[in-house]
């Protein structure tokens, strides 16, 4: 069934980006306007966003209802939201690769010959950004469903939207401060705001709510996506150190290029004593890394006990997440389906763990 709802949902984001190019007449403006953002959304990802919002709507909705086909167009709103932050933050990190392939702002500095191209990509993708997350709204109003629950719906989207931004805005922030002046709770807040909002908690609740879920579940959702939210980032900070280019889809130096303030730096920075103490920090604040740089981050990290430490992170809010998902009033096939779709996102935290022999079970 998963199978079949992602292909829908890959159907619903060609077909709305067609769509698009009629009511929208972007590639009239310039073809590599249309043809850029079209390219970038129909990249082969996971769709977990749209898929969960999907999942809670069914889940939540009488036996027998008839389920708008609306649906499948609408839940793209989420998988545009996702696309919209990723294209800023890119420019953020100043990341050329995105899912394996290049970045908008890559894409886009190639648009006309000129003095300066980087520039000219950075600034139109932010540009292109601002259409996707107009596109975003547009894909959401597109549902038909009960006009209340679509206007609460749609606040508590956009409201994601805003806290996702304040969630950036700690995180660059937090990039260039010092390593002392961040701290566990700092970490959490940003997990928090910039990946477990918009990536779990948005799509549950959203479609908890237009499904018309009783109150107490959709406060309990926010909570059980706030949980798997900062396990998921946890492990996203760790795969981003101890995994392949491959695997990730960008550079294995980015999160040490960029010094991103992780559960896992924060906590070798707090525990680390003398050498290592002194290496971690001469390698951590280097201008650039290299790939020794990385391996001795590496080995550091385990010495310090930090990536067990994250790694019982991930494990501790992956049982609390699922008891949680236990007590839900889903109905029991979709609750199996949410639980499946993303208690198997942790499979990778698991084989690092068994890489290091960490005497761990994540789930």
């Amino acid at each position: 069934m998963l199978k079949i709802l992602r292909r829908k949902i890959d159907n619903s984001l060609a077909s709305f980006l067609t769509r698009v190019k009629k009511d929208y007449k972007l590639h009239l403006v310039d073809p590599i306007l249309y043809d850029s953002i079209r390219e970038f959304s129909l990249r082969e990802g996971k769709r977990i966003r749209p898929l969960l919002l999907i999942l809670s709507y069914l889940g939540y909705s009488k036996p027998g209802k008839k389920i708008p086909p609306s649906l499948y167009n609408a839940s793209t709103c989420i998988e545009f939201l996702h696309n919209f932050m990723l294209i800023h933050d890119d420019i953020i990190d100043c990341s050329d690769l995105r899912r394996g392939k290049p970045t908008m702002h890559r894409i886009l500095n190639r648009t006309i010959p000129c003095a300066d191209p980087d520039k000219l990509g950075t600034d139109l993708a932010i540009i292109a950004g601002d259409i996707v997350y107009a596109l975003a709204i547009d894909a959401f109003l597109s549902l038909d469903e009960d006009p209340r629950r679509k206007e609460r719906a749609l606040r508590y989207f956009i409201q994601t939207a805003a806290f996702t931004a304040m969630g950036e805005f700690i995180d660059t922030v937090h990039g260039v401060d010092t390593l002392d002046h961040v701290k566990e709770k700092d970490v959490f807040l940003n997990y928090s705001l910039k990946t477990a909002r918009y990536t779990f908690d948005c799509p549950l609740v959203t479609g908890a709510i237009l499904a018309g879920a009783p109150e107490k579940d959709i406060k309990q959702l926010a909570r059980f996506g706030l949980l798997i939210g900062q396990a998921f980032q946890i492990q996203d900070d760790i795969i981003g150190i101890y995994e392949t280019e491959k695997t990730i889809g960008k550079s294995i130096l980015s999160d040490l290029e960029e010094k991103k303030k992780t559960l896992l730096i924060v906590h070798a920075y707090a525990n680390l004593k003398g050498k290592d103490r002194r290496i971690f920090l001469q390698v951590f604040n280097k201008p650039k890394k290299k790939i020794e740089d990385l391996t001795a981050i590496q080995e550091i990290l385990i010495r310090s006990n930090s990536l067990n430490y994250a790694l019982s992170a991930v494990k501790t809010r992956a049982a609390q997440a699922n008891k949680i998902l236990t007590k839900l009033h889903l109905r029991s096939e979709y609750r199996t389906l949410i639980g499946d779709s993303l208690f198997k996102l942790f499979q990778q935290s698991q084989t690092v763990a068994d890489r290091y022999a960490i005497k761990i079970t994540i789930c």
